[in-house]
């Protein structure tokens, strides 16, 4: 017999998931009888292995063979906590660790406890929300946009459908510099359309005026790039936007600027002294040189990036504190929040200040992070982050999620595997933080989700740009999308969609990724598909709220529910390939059912389903 205890269950610890200092936490552990335990310790540690407190768990009751210890406690300040059993008996003591219950940590490792701050809250409008992401130069081109300032040298394609230029220059540079000509003026057109996807977050990939196409190499923080339009363009496409219900983010990107800015100035392109042209440059502090002005500190040694000092006080005010910061001055015109580019290169306290300044300027301003790993533990640069303990971020890029969806509908998972994650991240955050996690399956960062579910070929770019799904493949790929979309549109969080996956774009890895909006060659069963969903999540606050247990999650199957305000929704995925009866519920949306009677349901293979539990 084992001893018994899953952080994940009531029956074990109340309350599930983080606490906030003060609150009462209750654990119990079911020892077997036959251990003869004469005294049990919870044993908690703080986050560098000091001990926090030790809490003695008495013996409570008998429950068949086993005997329930119990105890309460609380923690008085916020932190990452760790916490093992040690179980004293006539023959001696030992220590209890982790037993591969459902956990993201090695097996035989320790249980993670986060206290978050009692304040710390995250917009109503972002728990819950249908993100759309858009790569803002290649979704709709609307008319003409003045090109004066334009950073050069840079080609505009002829065509709408051209491929997007990846060669090489003969000197070996990809300069990512021809643009299509996506703008404000395009997006906002468009906006009925992605009203109708269910959407109620727009998030812009960066728009600030830059040199290459993507616009991560910043030129200027608080000037639109000429190729995307005006401030008034910017400020007319946001008030359209809060018009039809939809917030809208952008990007921050306050690791590194770009060399050709005018900050820096390598390249000379702008009339201000830059940290490159003089050491008396009023951004000279900025940056970090090895010898003025050739060798300076850069973002991954790609020296078109310079790497920012981040907690300089002169960018400090520049980007956070100053009456018109960068921050101050996209919120005035209509942003309503920002998602920081590689979050774990901003120190903590720059977070931290970023997120009292935009709340300052607008009390409900959205901060995302991108974090590829569990957010929670998250170390970078030999640091432990406090993204939740410290009350920095309201959602992060839930990749894990993306993962654990792909590796089941790939086969790689019989769907163990992705419960543990949903279940390791849902405990490991605190719950407002997770309905506002971007639970993505494309974006900018990754090939085609399409493509991915196939194909993870990583050869030559030549190869990449030639290369297209075979007809099977791409059967394959659209059925497993189908339900990975599914899936993520009834986690808990919020649907990321990147622009062009409801069309059935395909491609690998940058620029592959990023090629225009196919306007008009859209598969319109996928398309309606996505619409589905959208007004799915829209009629159903269980989906958007609710909490999540699960069912089944085995043999190929995943069972949960989403419960909230005494509604509760049974999902269903079947990925095996033998039917799947099923409790009768109210039908809100199924795919390859093959009988529907009053009392089950049967789920063909590949099908999945929700239903409402009856009153």
């Amino acid at each position: 017999m084992r001893i018994l205890y899953d952080s994940k269950q009531s029956m074990y610890k109340t309350p599930f998931g983080t606490l906030v200092p003060g609150q009462t936490c209750t654990l119990h552990i079911h020892i077997p009888a036959s251990v003869r335990a004469t005294r049990v310790l919870c044993i908690l540690n703080y986050d560098d292995g000091a001990n926090a407190q030790n809490i003695e768990l008495r013996k409570q009751r008998c429950r068949g063979a086993y005997e329930i210890f119990g105890g309460d406690f609380s923690i008085p300040y916020t932190g990452l906590y760790f916490y093992y059993f040690y179980i004293d008996t006539p023959d001696g003591g030992f220590r209890l660790f982790k037993q591969g219950d459902d956990t993201n940590m090695e097996d035989g490792d320790l249980w993670q406890l986060s206290c978050v701050p009692a304040d710390f809250e995250t917009p109503d409008w972002a728990k819950g929300a249908t993100i759309y992401q858009i790569f803002p130069d290649r979704f709709y081109k609307s008319g003409q946009c003045d090109l004066t300032g334009k950073l050069e040298p840079y080609t505009v394609h002829n065509s709408w459908d051209e491929e997007v230029d990846w060669k090489p220059t003969p000197e070996g540079v990809v300069l990512n510099n021809d643009f299509f000509g996506g703008n404000f003026r395009g997006i906002t057109e468009k906006l009925d359309y992605i009203a109708g996807l269910g959407v109620t977050i727009l998030y812009l990939n960066p728009i600030s005026k830059s040199f290459s196409s993507h616009r991560y190499d910043t030129g200027d923080y608080k000037v639109p790039d000429p190729m995307l339009g005006t401030e008034e363009d910017f400020s007319r496409m946001c008030q359209a936007a809060h018009q039809r219900g939809i917030r809208v983010i952008l990007d921050g990107v306050y690791s590194h600027t770009g060399s050709n800015s005018v900050y820096f100035n390598r390249e000379g392109a702008f009339d201000s002294v830059g940290a490159y042209n003089s050491k008396e440059s009023p951004y000279a502090s900025w940056f970090t040189f090895y010898h003025w002005p050739d060798a300076y500190q850069s973002w991954w040694d790609f020296d078109t990036l310079p790497t920012v000092n981040k907690m300089d006080p002169a960018f400090i005010r520049y980007i956070i504190t100053d009456e018109d910061s960068v921050v101050a001055h996209w919120l005035r015109l209509g942003a309503d929040g920002f998602r920081l580019d590689v979050a774990d290169e901003l120190p903590d306290e720059f977070i931290r200040l970023l997120r009292q300044r935009i709340r300052q300027v607008k009390p409900d301003a959205l901060l995302m992070g991108e974090v590829w790993e569990d957010a929670s533990n998250k170390c970078a640069y030999n640091r432990r982050r406090t993204y939740f303990t410290g009350g920095e971020l309201d959602s992060v890029m839930n990749y894990p999620f993306r993962t654990a969806i792909i590796n089941f509908v790939h086969g790689f998972d019989g769907g163990k595997a992705l419960k543990d994650t949903v279940m390791s991240i849902v405990e490991n955050y605190p719950w407002q933080v997770t309905l506002c996690n971007m639970n993505l399956l494309g974006t900018h960062d990754t090939a085609r989700i399409l493509t991915a579910l196939v194909d993870d070929f990583d050869g030559p770019r030549e190869e990449k740009a030639r290369r297209r799904l075979s007809r099977n493949q791409f059967d394959v790929a659209r059925d497993r999308l189908m339900m990975a979309s599914f899936l993520q549109y009834t986690l808990p969080g919020s649907p990321s969609l990147y622009y062009g996956d409801e069309a059935c774009m395909e491609g690998y890895r940058d620029p592959f990724n990023r090629r225009p909006y196919p306007w008009g060659r859209e598969d319109p069963e996928f398309l309606n598909h996505f619409r589905r969903l959208g007004r799915l999540r829209r009629d159903n606050e269980a989906l958007r709220l609710g909490d999540i247990r699960f069912f089944a999650a085995g043999d190929k199957h995943i069972g949960f529910t989403r419960s909230y305000q005494g509604k509760t929704l049974r999902v269903y995925c079947n990925r095996s390939g033998d039917p799947w009866e099923i409790p009768a519920g109210k039908l809100i949306l199924g795919c390859n059912l093959q009988v529907v009677a009053p009392d089950w349901l049967t789920l063909g293979p590949r099908g999945f389903c929700v239903t409402e539990d009856s009153l």
